[in-house]
C-alpha cells in the first residue's frame, strides 16, 4: 500500500509538472519588462553558465509547435553595444534539430530607435520590416553565440545599419544549444523558427503586422544558416512568407570546404566545423574522437573552448588530416558520409520560393566558386529567381565588405516592395561584377 501511495504521488507530481499552465506572450513580456537588470552592475553570464539558456522544466515544451516562444527577457546592455537600438529582447523558442527532434534556440530582437515615434495615432511611423540577420560566428563553442558575444560589441556594423533603416532586426543563435557549427538542417530550422518566434511578439512593439515583410541575410557561416532556411522553408515552414534572402560567401559543400582550407590560413575552421556538425550525429562524433592520434587529441578537442578567431590562430597553415590515424580517409568513411549527406550539402532539401541575391568572390579562398556556380545552376534549372554576382576581385573576407552595400540595396527593394520594378522577378540573372571597396584583411 505504501508503495502504491508513493507511485501515485510521483505520478501526480509528474502530471503537475507537465500540465502547468503556459504563460501567455503578454505575461512573458510583462515579466521581462518588470525584471530588467540594471547596468553597469549587471554582468551577463555566458550560455554555458546561464540557467536562462535552458528549456522550461515546469511543462512539456516538446509538445509545443516549432517557433513557440518559451521565455523572454530584456537584454539592457545590447541596446548600448549595438548602435541605433532602442530596446533589445532575447527569446528562447522551441525548434527542431537535424534529426527532427525537439530542441530550442535563442534569438535576440533589436527594436530600432525610430520606433519610439510609433503610436496608434501615427501608424505611418511604425516599422514594417523584419530582417533576420544570421551573424557568422563559426565555432563549436556555445559561449561564442551572438546573444552573448554582442554584449561586447557588434563585429561588422550591419545590425546597426539595418536598425538605422527602421527595420526590426533579429539575430538568432542558429547553431543551437550544442553549438552545432556547419550543421545545415539545425541552422535552417533555428533560423526559420527564430522568425516565427519574433513575429509572435513584434506586434506588441509596433511592427506593422498588416504589412510586415521579412527577409533573411547572412555572410559565410551566416549564409550557411540563411541558405538552409531558404531551402527548408518549403517543407518545414510552408506558410511562412519570406520577401527575399541575401547570401554572401556561400559554402555549398562542406567536404569541398575542408579540402580547400587544409594547410591554409583558415585551417582552424576545419576542427571547428567537424566538432560542430558532429554534435548532431553522435556516431560520427565518436568516430572522429576515436581516430584522433593520442598525442594530438587534446589539442584538436580544445577548439570546443575557442572562438573562430582563436581556432584560426591556433591551427593556421596546419595539415588537419595529420591529426588523424588514417589521415584523409578517416574523414570520408561511411559514418562521416552519412553525416555530410544530411547536413553538409546545399541544394537537396527544396527549392527556395523567394527571390535570392547571391554574391561571391570568384577567388574566394574558403569555398570553391564552382560549388556556388553549381548550386545556382541547380536552382535556376527548376525555376528559382536569383540575382547572382560573381565578383572578379577580392577574397572571402574582402567580399564581406565589397558586397555589403549591394546587399543593403537589394534587401531594401524586397522589404519596401520595389523589387519587381528594379530587378527581374523571373528566372536568374548571373553577372560578373567588379567591386573593390575593401582593404586587405587577414583572418581573425
Amino acid at each position: 500500500m505504501a508503495l502504491l501511495t508513493t507511485i501515485l504521488l510521483l505520478w501526480s507530481i509528474t502530471i503537475a509538472a507537465t500540465t502547468a499552465p503556459v504563460k501567455s506572450l503578454q505575461q512573458l513580456l510583462a515579466d521581462a519588462d518588470a525584471d530588467v537588470p540594471r547596468p553597469p552592475s549587471y554582468t551577463p553570464l555566458p550560455p554555458s553558465l546561464d540557467p536562462w539558456y535552458r528549456a522550461p522544466t515546469t511543462y512539456d515544451w516538446t509538445l509545443t509547435d516549432p517557433g513557440t516562444v518559451l521565455k523572454i527577457r530584456r537584454a539592457p546592455l545590447l541596446n548600448l553595444t549595438v548602435g541605433n537600438a532602442l530596446l533589445a529582447y532575447q527569446l528562447l523558442y522551441r525548434s527542431t534539430d537535424s534529426s527532427y527532434n525537439p530542441s530550442w534556440d535563442v534569438t535576440t530582437l533589436f527594436i530600432p530607435r525610430w520606433q519610439a515615434r510609433c503610436s496608434a495615432s501615427t501608424p505611418a511611423l511604425c516599422a514594417h520590416a523584419l530582417l533576420s540577420y544570421q551573424l557568422p560566428y563559426d565555432t563549436c563553442n556555445v559561449d561564442a553565440s551572438p546573444s552573448f558575444g554582442l554584449h561586447f560589441g557588434e563585429p561588422y556594423g550591419e545590425i546597426a545599419d539595418a536598425l538605422g533603416l527602421g527595420w526590426f532586426v533579429a539575430v538568432p543563435d542558429y547553431e543551437g544549444p550544442l553549438a552545432s557549427y556547419a550543421a545545415g538542417v539545425q541552422a535552417g530550422h533555428a533560423t526559420l523558427d527564430g522568425v516565427r518566434a519574433v513575429l509572435q511578439v513584434a506586434g506588441f512593439f509596433g511592427l506593422r503586422m498588416d504589412r510586415a515583410k521579412v527577409a533573411l541575410w547572412g555572410y559565410s557561416g551566416g549564409a550557411l544558416a540563411s541558405e538552409w532556411a531558404a531551402e527548408l522553408s518549403v517543407q518545414y515552414a510552408p506558410k511562412m512568407k519570406l520577401a527575399g534572402v541575401a547570401l554572401g560567401g556561400l559554402t555549398p559543400n562542406v567536404t569541398s570546404v575542408t579540402e580547400y582550407l587544409n594547410r591554409r590560413e583558415g585551417a582552424g575552421l576545419i576542427p571547428q566545423g567537424l566538432m560542430g556538425i558532429a554534435t548532431q550525429h553522435p556516431d560520427a562524433y565518436r568516430w572522429i574522437v576515436s581516430r584522433l592520434k593520442p598525442a594530438f587529441r587534446a589539442r584538436f578537442l580544445s577548439v570546443r573552448q575557442m572562438t573562430a578567431a582563436q581556432a584560426i590562430g591556433a591551427f593556421m597553415y596546419q595539415d588537419i588530416y595529420g591529426y588523424f590515424v588514417g589521415g584523409y580517409r578517416d574523414l570520408h568513411t561511411r559514418v562521416m558520409q552519412m553525416m555530410y549527406n544530411v547536413d553538409g550539402y546545399m541544394g537537396y532539401h527544396g527549392v527556395p520560393r523567394m527571390p535570392l541575391f547571391i554574391y561571391n568572390a570568384i577567388h574566394d579562398e574558403l569555398s570553391d566558386i564552382r560549388d556556388v556556380d553549381e548550386l545556382v545552376d541547380r536552382f535556376c534549372g527548376v525555376g528559382a529567381n536569383i540575382l547572382y554576382h560573381r565578383n572578379t576581385v577580392g577574397t572571402h573576407t574582402q567580399e564581406l565588405i565589397n558586397g555589403r552595400g549591394r546587399g543593403f540595396v537589394w534587401l531594401r527593394s524586397v522589404l519596401d516592395g520595389s523589387y519587381d520594378s528594379i530587378y527581374s522577378s523571373m528566372g536568374c540573372t548571373i553577372q560578373n561584377v567588379t567591386y573593390n571597396l575593401a582593404p586587405w584583411v587577414g583572418w581573425g
